[in-house]
């Protein structure tokens, strides 16, 4: 290994005490390929096999921790004990080739497909329709609200009897937690909205049900992380400003780390900052002045890059579509074979990578998604 990529390999221990052997996380990526009961499927744990193991830590898709959750197809159950020994058989997996299984848990919100919900009873923090019109969700009641809340402590609890080394909240691409922070879909004139400091409410109350959970069940070091979207293009939607807020407030929270969803990690930030050249991970970085550490992740895709990342103060670096396209990622670098890093996927390659046929349809169908040749 050259010596200039070292950083990306030296070990990172988290305020829980949970310890990674290197920088380079695998990101959360929706595969659509659980079975159809909610269990994770045989060639789900495969794609995580052969993915796990470099990398220091995992953080799964994201699994629903309410019934009216589910938001998508082919997303595997943390919402009911019965799931319990399903997500235990991915944390052992991950866990088995070296690297910590971080589980990420969600509700979908409006975003959840109506034939994927209880008599189709979609619900949001108020009733706006989805972008494309097709669907308006009901407005969830307090106690409603009350009792999803709850549902997130009791899929940590789940993910802590499975295994796991930790869970991620998603806050993150527009799912329930998002939608509650966003003025754009919460329009609610109670303690869950009507001004900045009450969109908090939800998302903070959230992270309480699942420290409250780590404190009652965990018996060893477990890490919460907290996912986010940086801002948002609607005129109501958040923006970087209000961004601040939240980082402020998740920084009273003792968090092991935030993690920033971006689609390329040194974009520029749309509104809410004076415009100065520094990209929404540095605005980010600095408003958070290294009291929690930051995830980025967004379009890196070689050894230079990382280390790009990794040199602005960002301690961890997470790959999503360049794992699926190079799973031995890691390797190469450690191994000094850098140069040899695939950054494009070949139409006849998904047996040698493994991946599962729904993602695989989803890789090869969506033109530009992935660097397809």
């Amino acid at each position: 290994m050259e010596d200039k990529y070292k950083p990306l390999f030296e070990s990172f221990t988290f305020r829980s005490g949970v310890e990674v052997e290197n920088r380079v996380v695998m990101a959360p990526m929706t595969n659509w390929s659980s079975n159809i009961d909610g269990t994770v499927s045989d060639a789900e744990v495969d794609y995580y096999i052969r993915r796990s193991g470099g990398v220091g830590m995992v953080i799964t898709a994201c699994t629903n921790v309410s019934p009216n959750g589910q938001g998508f197809h082919g997303e595997f159950a943390g919402d009911t004990d019965e799931m319990i020994p399903s997500l235990r058989r991915l944390a052992s997996a991950i866990k088995d080739k070296g690297s910590k299984a971080v589980l990420q848990i969600f509700h979908g919100g409006r975003l959840c497909p109506p034939e994927l919900v209880p008599n189709g009873d979609v619900v949001s923090a108020s009733a706006v329709a989805t972008a494309d019109g097709k669907v308006i969700p009901r407005a969830l009641t307090e106690d409603e609200i009350v009792g999803i809340i709850h549902d997130f402590g009791e899929t940590t609890r789940r993910a802590i009897e499975a295994g796991y080394d930790g869970v991620e909240l998603h806050g993150a691409n527009n799912y329930l937690v998002h939608q509650f922070f966003s003025g754009h879909t919460n329009r609610r004139e109670d303690r869950w909205g009507g001004s900045l400091e009450k969109r908090l409410s939800f998302p903070l109350a959230v992270v309480d049900s699942m420290k409250q959970a780590v404190a009652k069940y965990a018996d060893r070091p477990f890490l919460i992380g907290y996912r986010l979207s940086p801002e948002e293009p609607e005129e109501l939607g958040f923006t970087m400003e209000d961004t601040f807020a939240l980082l402020d407030a998740l920084v009273e929270k003792d968090l092991d780390y935030i993690h920033i969803s971006t689609m390329d990690f040194w974009s520029a930030p749309r509104r809410g900052v004076e415009v100065d050249g520094r990209s929404r991970m540095e605005f980010i970085r600095d408003q958070i002045a290294g009291l929690v550490p930051i995830i980025g992740v967004g379009s890196i895709q070689t050894a230079d890059d990382a280390l790009k990342a990794l040199k602005m103060n960002i301690p961890l670096i997470a790959l999503g579509r360049e794992l699926i396209v190079e799973p031995d990622w890691v390797e190469k670098v450690q191994t000094g074979r850098e140069a040899d890093i695939a950054t494009t996927v070949s139409t006849s390659a998904q047996e040698q990578l493994v991946i599962p046929d729904p993602l695989w349809k989803g890789i090869i169908s969506r033109p530009g998604w992935f660097p397809v040749v």
